[in-house]
């Protein structure tokens, strides 16, 4: 399998990379090609947009979407995948999927460290926005934790630091019928 990661100059591409490595997938910068895109996320919204639009992969990432071409989200990237966030002053997104990131306002915020994800076990955090979208298909604490809609999944947690539940989070994007 092959897995392009669009990277945007700043975030967590190396540990994405690695993790798939891990379960066998070799790295291209093929974003049309690929059998996965991956748009993995730290940083800011509005840096993190300028990035993917000076490389090219916002119009990768919406082509793929429109040809139905697997794409996984991981935090930040989950919410570029959104029509528009209220970071940075207010940012618009990819809008591969209906719904907007709000900050977040009660409980820890930043909200970082391990947390249950429904009835999948415990995946590690980093955030202070999240997703708003009916399209949302897991939880944890109360916050969106993963969205589904069309060929798009994507994840609030970070898979590529959540140890063995991440790994397994990770397989199933790279090789669905597997699991």
């Amino acid at each position: 399998m092959n897995v392009s990661i669009c990277g945007y100059g700043a975030g967590n591409v190396r540990s994405v990379e690695i993790a798939f490595r891990r379960l066998g997938a070799t790295i291209t910068t093929d974003v049309a090609n690929a059998d996965l895109a991956a748009l993995p996320g730290v940083g800011s919204a509005r840096a993190a947009m300028n990035g993917l639009r000076e490389r090219g992969h916002d119009v990768a990432l919406r082509n793929r979407f429109e040809n139905d071409a697997p794409i996984l989200g991981i935090c930040l990237g989950l919410q570029l995948a959104l029509e528009r966030t209220e970071e940075d002053g207010g940012v618009d997104g990819l809008g591969l999927v209906p719904g907007r990131v709000v900050r977040l306002h009660e409980g820890r915020v930043p909200r970082m460290g391990w947390a249950e994800v429904d009835d999948r076990g415990a995946f590690y955090f980093a955030h202070a926005y999240a997703a708003e979208t009916e399209h949302a298909t897991a939880w944890s604490e109360g916050i969106v934790a993963e969205v589904r809609f069309g060929s798009f999944v994507g994840c609030q947690f970070h898979p590529e630091k959540s140890g063995d539940c991440g790994a397994r989070y990770l397989e199933e994007a790279l090789f669905p019928s597997r699991v």
